[in-house]
């Protein structure tokens, strides 16, 4: 007998349906404790798609032009919107949560405290309770962005465009609780060291995600 180590052919139809059924149970799944949900664009080679007719924006970003005001836990909806797309997963923040987002070497020398989430661009997205600002020595770093009121996250299995975002945390590690937004920004702080630089911003070496006015 001779073996292969090539892989099985697999329609594309049936990784596209394998692909919004594992969204759409990730989505349930965020709803089901509360984290409300709303359909991102969905990849397409290295552009992202929302059927908008004429939408100009080519990174990740809302489906639908109301994504505020549609963001919901309600089941039946939440099926309907990825019956036909593979859509990204975004959570809405803002009002269960917030989130920190920092890059990948300040990040590892931070405690993940509650869920955390990472893109494979090098971003992580600490989930943190809402309300509370920055702090002024992370209001003055580029790197460092808070996403609270009118702003949204991809959350895991979303496909980007470098690879999955995952879990480095997941939220049943931690039984979908959420820490205190200063504790987290604390050890945030406390992991920037002798790099801060006081009384004037620090020039990021990676950017946030491109989103949020979409």
């Amino acid at each position: 007998m001779q073996w292969t180590s090539s892989q099985p052919f697999v329609p594309p139809s049936v990784l596209d349906r394998l692909d919004r059924v594992r969204l759409r149970r990730a989505a349930l799944r965020y709803a089901e404790h509360g984290w409300p949900v709303t359909p991102g664009s969905y990849l397409t080679g290295h552009r992202f798609h929302c059927d908008r007719p004429g939408c100009p924006i080519t990174g990740c970003h809302p489906a639908l032009d109301s994504w505020i005001e549609s963001a919901t836990g309600d089941p039946d909806r939440i099926t309907d919107w990825w019956r036909r797309r593979p859509h990204a997963v975004l959570l809405t923040t803002g009002e269960s949560f917030d989130v920190l987002e920092v890059p990948a070497p300040l990040a590892r020398r931070t405690p993940g405290l509650g869920p955390v989430a990472v893109t494979a661009g090098g971003r992580w997205m600490f989930l943190v309770r809402p309300g509370r600002p920055l702090r002024p020595e992370l209001e003055r770093r580029l790197d460092v962005i808070r996403h609270g009121v009118g702003s949204w996250i991809p959350a895991p299995p979303s496909r980007m465009v470098e690879g999955p975002v995952r879990w480095a945390v997941t939220p049943t590690q931690v039984d979908w609780r959420l820490p205190d937004a200063d504790l987290v920004q604390e050890k945030i702080a406390a992991a920037l060291g002798p790099t801060l630089v006081s009384g004037r911003p620090i020039v990021p070496r990676q950017l946030s995600t491109s989103r949020r006015a979409a």
